[in-house]
């Protein structure tokens, strides 16, 4: 019985199959990050990257927005279920990351990152 759960008139359904039904509720109501999906599904994280990924391949998802991460790059997707174009995400020019490196190497916090 570990494959699956029993329901109504002894029909197996398996996790598989009721995990992705999650997912799917979950990205039709509103605009939700893989880490906010694994969260709501009991899915591995890893697990809802992949689903996602696909779904977004397909044309099911489309990138509403991206959020960002601790470095405050952006590098989160967030998705919603259906078609549409994807939004643009915000990228440093070379110059710009190059300066910040420099005005971060001449205040003494070049590697900050790696002491966090």
């Amino acid at each position: 019985m570990t494959e699956g759960v029993r329901k109504k008139q002894n029909r197996m359904i398996k996790m598989g199959a009721i995990s992705y039904a999650k997912l799917i509720k979950a990205m039709m109501t509103g605009d939700k990050t893989c880490q906010e999906l694994a969260d709501i599904t009991g899915l591995h994280y890893v697990t809802v990257l992949q689903y996602t990924r696909e779904l977004h391949r397909e044309g099911a998802a489309h990138i509403v927005m991206w959020g960002q991460d601790r470095m405050q790059r952006d590098s989160l997707k967030i998705y919603k279920l259906g078609t549409g174009f994807d939004a643009k995400r915000f990228r440093l020019s070379d110059r710009e990351r190059q300066r910040r490196y420099r005005a971060r190497q001449k205040m003494g916090i070049v590697n900050e990152r790696k002491a966090a």
